[in-house]
């Protein structure tokens, strides 16, 4: 996190404003955003032959377990980042990834449903962003930003660890001071610090166009149940909730080493919330014997953008990230990675000016935004299922008929990856209001309507193993 306040000295408008042999770029905050910028921006800058030196301010150790390394996020990785990092040369060993997800499981009152990953691959990946818990006394795992940011070193980059105390802009380039020492200057500030600093707001009405993105809150729990107490009761299928409980829109279990992770999302989230969901008969139903909610390893209660900002640079001076823009509730650190990449990209080859960014970044910035538009639609049919029954059972017959061999996974696809957040919204939502898949609906509707009259009976006998 960094604090601080910001100075800014005239328009600084400079005309063909560009990296040369020599520029320095300051990248505020080393979580995967400005990680993998500084990478992709080395690594271009390589091809190039352009000489160029870089420092990444980052006061977390993120290999630390607790607070000091947390980047407070559930820690699950869609199978297109996973691809997307591996064809630029950064992969993810076995030390990195957790747990492997190869299912979702879809839990409501009235039943729950498994559905297998895609091409039955297990391309979707649990991890610590941090080096864990605070509880943790040995770490078998290496820190997922850690490791990111480990990448970005390799490439050349520098790593201060401290806390940003001013950014500032003279003769038209930014400046950053960390507390006790002198402003630097820099030929590109890169804001890659999330949303969950003061820093953001210090940067709002200065003349630059930021406002800050539009924020929601989340709640993440962890807690220690031993890897194979974890094999069980969850196995290796990431827990999603579809239940009817005020204020919340999301809720899933993560298995991960030897801990679960517990993520809420919604509105105005908070303990009572947090205990509400975790006394739910499904929640108890898939955690092991004796488990106690309250016995819990860490909790945070982070904001995340669900709004991103319309003006995400100005010049000589990029966001990146949750800070700027980024995909709505779900795969943030794809949205990172996209954005870090489009920066990278343009400061390389068009320029650090504010046109530049205007011409070449923001139209990256765009598309996730007019996507973000779409799913916000996807996500109001997810909470009407989530007020109606009917809509409940339906979606699980259907689901459920669709995991027998030969069916065409059609709503399981669409839950796939709504949960994973591994295809755009637009796909996403033509596939919900596909024709076909309301002639199934209304198929299904006769089993569902005896169903809804037989009441929770009905759903145990059809659902005798929700763990699996």
């Amino acid at each position: 996190m960094v604090t601080g306040r910001i100075d800014f000295e005239g328009d600084g408008q400079i005309e063909g404003a560009a990296l040369v042999d020599g520029s320095r770029v300051a990248v505020i905050g080393g979580g995967p955003a400005g990680a993998l910028f500084t990478y992709f921006l080395l690594d271009m800058a390589d091809r190039v032959d352009l000489k160029i030196d870089v420092d990444i301010y980052e006061p977390r150790l993120f290999a630390e377990p607790g607070p000091i390394g947390c980047n407070m996020c559930g820690g699950i990785i869609s199978e297109t980042l996973v691809q997307n990092l591996a064809t630029d040369g950064v992969f993810l060993s076995t030390d990195v990834v957790q747990r492997g997800i190869d299912s979702y499981v879809l839990h409501t009152d009235v039943g729950s449903v498994r559905i297998a990953t895609p091409n039955d691959e297990m391309r979707i990946a649990a991890v610590h962003r941090g080096g864990g818990p605070r509880d943790v006394t040995e770490s078998r795992w290496e820190s997922f930003d850690h490791h990111l940011l480990e990448n970005a070193v390799e490439r050349g980059a520098n790593v201060i660890h401290a806390r940003v105390d001013e950014i500032g802009r003279i003769d038209g380039r930014p400046t950053i001071k960390v507390h006790g020492g002198e402003p630097r200057a820099y030929d590109l500030a890169v804001i890659a610090t999330g949303v969950n600093t003061s820093l953001l707001k210090s940067l709002e009405g200065l003349g630059i166009g930021y406002l800050r993105p539009k924020l929601t809150k989340t709640l993440i729990r962890e807690y220690l149940v031993g890897a194979d107490e974890i094999g069980r009761s969850l196995g290796t299928s990431m827990h999603v909730f579809l239940l009817d409980l005020p204020r919340l829109e999301f809720a899933a279990v993560i298995p991960k080493g030897d801990y679960v992770t517990m993520c809420l999302l919604g509105e105005d989230i908070d303990n009572a919330l947090a205990e509400t969901f975790a006394a739910a008969p499904q929640v108890r139903a898939i955690m092991p014997p004796g488990w106690d909610p309250a016995a819990r390893s860490c909790q945070c209660l982070p904001h995340i953008n669900v709004h991103g900002v319309d003006k995400p640079f100005a010049e000589r001076v990029v966001f990146i990230g949750d800070s700027g823009v980024t995909r709505l509730y779900k795969d943030g650190i794809g949205a990172a990675y996209r954005t870090a990449k489009a920066a990278a990209r343009t400061a390389i080859f068009e320029g650090v000016s504010e046109g530049a960014f205007r011409d070449h970044f923001l139209p990256v910035c765009r598309a996730i935004q007019g996507d973000n538009r779409i799913g916000a639609y996807a996500f109001v049919l997810t909470r009407v299922a989530q007020r109606f029954r009917i809509l409940r059972r339906a979606i699980l017959a259907i689901a459920r008929d669709e995991q027998r061999p030969g069916r065409r996974p059609r709503l399981s696809g669409v839950l796939w990856d709504i949960f994973s957040g591994s295809a755009p919204y637009g796909d996403i939502f033509r596939r919900m209001v596909d024709p076909v898949l309301a002639v199934r609906g209304i198929m299904a509707l006769p089993g569902v309507l005896v169903a809804t009259v037989r009441g929770p009976a009905a759903a145990v006998a059809a659902n005798p193993n929700p763990r699996r």
